[in-house]
């Protein structure tokens, strides 16, 4: 299932405004992009000096085919992602960047 074009640009907008350019080489916001949704991840360079910098997610979006519509899925300390409560699905997925980067929910950018 192909994702909405549109909405994957608006994703990757709004991951792209997170950090300012200027600090994109200490850390920035990248989408991860699968069939049926968008991992978002916060990228910083590896602590230890490696190469390979550290990804961390912070949410996905899901986006069921059939209703055209995304929810917010949170990720738990065991790597396991589940479906947010606290903001219903919506075929705006502007409003749920919004939500992610407003809400002040410490379980996003905590």
């Amino acid at each position: 299932m192909a994702l909405p074009e549109t909405d994957l640009a608006r994703i990757k907008k709004w991951c792209d405004s997170i950090w300012p350019k200027h600090m994109w080489d200490q850390a920035k916001v990248e989408a991860d992009v699968a069939p049926t949704h968008v991992t978002i991840v916060e990228v910083r360079p590896d602590w230890m000096g490696g190469p390979v910098p550290t990804r961390f997610p912070i949410a996905r979006l899901r986006y069921t085919k059939t209703t055209g519509q995304w929810a917010i899925y949170w990720r738990d300390r065991n790597l396991k992602f589940h479906e947010y409560q606290h903001k219903r699905p919506s075929k705006n997925v502007q409003s749920l960047l919004d939500y992610i980067r407003e809400s002040k929910d410490p379980i996003f950018f905590g």
